[in-house]
């Protein structure tokens, strides 16, 4: 089923949306979803009247509440409504993605029903569809590295939001720098910008691959190869000997000069990749942030070849290791610093520095790196969850809870990082003797994941001790 534009569908249904899209504009919401709704039913394929419908929708919902209980059973995916179009997925797409939209009429943060509509819209070839649904599941779980890279390799598959893809994947990236499976999805995202951006262009249906839209087959071979995370060794050797011989005539090309960073990064030559680096800089990107982040994180790995290096059976084996760790350490303190003296305004910055002052036991300068942190939207509740474990180590234990609680109230998802946020809430509950309001957290993680840290364990001996 393609997707359409308005002018391909009939005149009623063109009149169902421009009423609809007024609707919003008086803030008559129930309304205007019905007319969407309506539109959607005949026309599943209108990209524009679904936007409408889940900007709407996440209107809606901000000026809604809803008991915990209600929101369990919607995010959970255990409602009549999900079970039945669940049930339809396979015979009918459409009619799966006409109730995960009533779902969402409910409730916009609800991820089954947005997980609903990506299938549905990957079975019936509706790319933006399928990209917008999976944008809105990465929203509302940012760091779940598996639906992030979903979504940015079905942004390089089809060509759609790529930025938005590599604005999360980054995010993500900045917090698990040596990820190979991320490492590998920003390759992917980056293979298709150049495709993009170089006069390629991509195949208007989505469908084609990279190899599809190169005239020359060698040059697709390169390509492919170029954006390989893990590349063999005479593969990386060739486009070493490649890019060199370019940069002879190029000798200021940023993209050549980073790739050559990046290979001889691969190859374990740090020195090498330095020395790249910081051609780049004076290449005219001094001011860039990822060239200084590049930097830092080269150099880290560098201390950790070093450790990987040492004989675990020398004398002086935990001497040694202790020595470069420490060195590590230190360097990545005062690299980190500079770094947020150079870019004062970037709260991704401020995070990182924060987690390293947490990590020095240097408490008092991580609460302040995190109460700027909790100003970026992509680092606010992480930034609030050390924060919380920092009034925490200083007894604040009152301002450790209210930290923690406001930080659970802004998650809608019961995932990974909600579970943290519970679990720590029950540890300082249980540090300030409060043994019922700390059973209560441990509780609402067993009750969905029983392996989650000692929770089992500390559940159990509580009804042991009964």
């Amino acid at each position: 089923m393609a997707e359409k534009e308005l002018n391909e569908i009939s005149g009623d249904l063109r009149g169902y949306y421009a009423k609809g899209v007024t609707a919003v504009q008086r803030n008559n919401l129930d309304y205007a979803l019905t007319l969407f709704c309506q539109v959607l039913e005949k026309e599943p394929g209108v990209f524009e009247c679904r936007k409408a419908l889940r900007l709407a929708q996440a209107q809606k919902s901000a000026g809604a509440s809803k008991g915990f209980f209600k929101k369990m059973m919607s995010s959970t995916g255990s409602s009549p409504q999900f079970i039945k179009a669940k049930m339809a997925l396979n015979k009918n797409p459409a009619e799966t993605m006409a109730i995960a939209e009533q779902m969402l009429n409910g409730d916009a943060n609800n991820v089954s029903a947005h997980r609903l509509i990506a299938d549905a819209a990957q079975a019936l070839e509706m790319p933006q569809t399928h990209l917008l649904a999976l944008e809105s599941m990465v929203k509302l779980s940012p760091k779940d590295k598996a639906l992030v890279i979903e979504f940015a390799n079905t942004a390089a598959e089809t060509g759609l939001e790529a930025d938005a893809a590599e604005q999360f994947l980054d995010e993500l990236i900045r917090t698990t720098p040596y990820d190979p499976d991320l490492q590998q999805a920003q390759k992917n995202l980056s293979a298709r910008k150049t495709l993009d951006q170089g006069g390629y262009g991509a195949l208007e249906d989505g469908k084609g691959s990279y190899r599809d839209v190169l005239r020359n087959k060698e040059e697709a071979v390169s390509l492919e190869q170029a954006q390989r995370v893990q590349k063999t060794e005479d593969v990386a050797s060739r486009l070493i000997g490649e890019y060199e011989a370019r940069l002879a005539t190029e000798p200021d090309q940023a993209k050549l000069l980073r790739s050559l960073a990046e290979l001889y990064t691969q190859k374990g030559q740090f020195d090498r990749a330095l020395e790249y680096y910081h051609r780049l800089k004076n290449a005219g990107l001094a001011g860039d942030a990822s060239v200084d982040r590049a930097i830092a994180e080269t150099t880290v790995r560098q201390f950790d070849a070093q450790l990987a290096q040492l004989s675990p059976f020398a004398p002086d084996h935990a001497e040694q290791a202790a020595r470069i760790q420490a060195e590590k350490a230190a360097f990545q303190l005062a690299d980190c610093q500079q770094r947020a003296e150079k870019y004062p305004t970037d709260l991704a910055i401020r995070y990182e520095l924060g987690v390293l002052y947490f990590q020095a036991g240097k408490t008092t300068e991580a609460v302040g790196e995190f109460q700027k942190a909790q100003q970026n939207p992509h680092k606010r509740i992480a930034a609030m969850n050390y924060l919380a474990q920092c009034f925490a180590l200083r007894n604040m234990n009152d301002s450790a809870v209210r930290t923690l609680q406001n930080a659970i109230k802004e998650k809608p998802v019961f995932d990974d990082e909600k579970k943290e946020l519970t679990y720590n809430l029950g540890c300082v509950f249980e540090k300030m003797g409060k043994k019922a309001e700390a059973i209560e957290q441990f509780l609402i993680i067993y009750e969905t994941d029983i392996n989650y840290r000692d929770v089992g364990a500390k559940v159990d001996a509580h009804y042991a001790g009964q």
